[in-house]
């Protein structure tokens, strides 16, 4: 099996290879539009890790206070109905850590949803 998928037909290798990119460059460009946010662009991955620091120190729309990733991982989770992981669980705070390996509306959709949610902090 190994041999046939290493001298078999490569071009799903390009074809996949474009799908990723074009969906972690339609990440990072609706992710540094969103509010309090930064992002890089990854050289390659299945995800991307925005900074959230801009959004720490920020009140909810119930009053709490975001005072860490996490917080800002479960407003975005509550809020806006998207999950994202803590950067903190990976060392990496404050940052979150979000999959690209889903589609591209998915991936539109998940974004425009953060950014709505990033403007209701005060």
């Amino acid at each position: 099996a190994a041999a046939a998928a290493l001298e078999g037909d490569q071009r799903f290798v390009a074809e996949a290879r474009a799908a990723y990119r074009a969906r972690r460059d339609r990440a990072v460009a609706l992710l540094n539009t969103v509010r309090g946010m930064t992002c890089a662009t990854p050289d390659g991955a299945f995800y991307v890790y925005p900074s959230c620091a801009g959004l720490i120190g920020l009140k909810r729309p119930d009053g709490r206070v975001l005072t860490s990733d996490l917080d800002v991982a479960l407003y975005f989770l509550e809020e806006a109905g998207v999950a994202v992981l803590d950067g903190a669980a990976y060392g990496l705070s404050p940052y979150l850590r979000l999959s690209i390996a889903t589609s591209l509306e998915a991936i539109e959709d998940a974004c425009q949803r953060m950014i709505r949610a990033s403007q209701a902090l005060q």
